[in-house]
Formats: C-alpha cells, sequence, structure tokens
C-alpha cells in the first residue's frame, strides 16, 4: 500500500525526506517563519519552528484570557466603587436635607 502519511502518522520522521511546507495564499510574504532555513546538519530548521510556535499556542492563549479576565475583573471592581460611591451621595444629600429641615424647625419655633 502507497498512500501519502498524515500529520499523526506522517510517511517518514526524517525532515530531509518528508514534503517541504508550502506557504499558506493567505500568508504574509515576509513572514516571521523563513520558509527554508537550514541548520549545520542541513535539516529543514522551518518545521521546528512552526512546532514551537504550536508548543507556545496554548502558552499565548492562556495569557490572552488572563489578561482579559483580569481587565473584567478591573471594570467589575470599578462598577462596584462606583455604584458605592453613588450610594454614599444619596445617603449624604438625605442627611443634609434632615439637617436643612431641622434648622428650620428650630428657627421657626
Amino acid at each position: 500500500m502507497n498512500a501519502a502519511g498524515t500529520i499523526d502518522r506522517p510517511l517518514t520522521h526524517d525532515p530531509m525526506k518528508q514534503a517541504p511546507m508550502k506557504l499558506f495564499a493567505t500568508e504574509p510574504v515576509g513572514s516571521a517563519i523563513p520558509e527554508t532555513t537550514t541548520t549545520h546538519s542541513g535539516a529543514n530548521f522551518s518545521r521546528q519552528n512552526r512546532t514551537r510556535e504550536m508548543q507556545l499556542q496554548p502558552e499565548a492563549l492562556a495569557r490572552a484570557h488572563m489578561h482579559d479576565r483580569l481587565r473584567e475583573a478591573d471594570a467589575d471592581r470599578q462598577a462596584v466603587r462606583l455604584i458605592a460611591a453613588r450610594r454614599m451621595q444619596r445617603r449624604a444629600e438625605r442627611a443634609s436635607l434632615r439637617a436643612r429641615r431641622a434648622l428650620a424647625m428650630a428657627v421657626m419655633n
């Protein structure tokens, strides 16, 4: 059986015998990952870079989620502070009205 390998089960693990990875049409021309970079042993290094990037993606995703959660928590804290400040302002206004009424009653009597 002469079937081509898949990503999970490549035909060979030797990078020199594997087909070179092609750039997608959507990938920018000046990509940060060079298409063909060879090391001193002659192995195709770009495939190794992509593997490292893919391994670091969950960490980057976790950092992004953590950043979002921290921003949401900060916004929630600000909202709670604003609600408390408005509540205290209303309480102070009612106390001020009571004091003015008490003063007016004292002056009238």
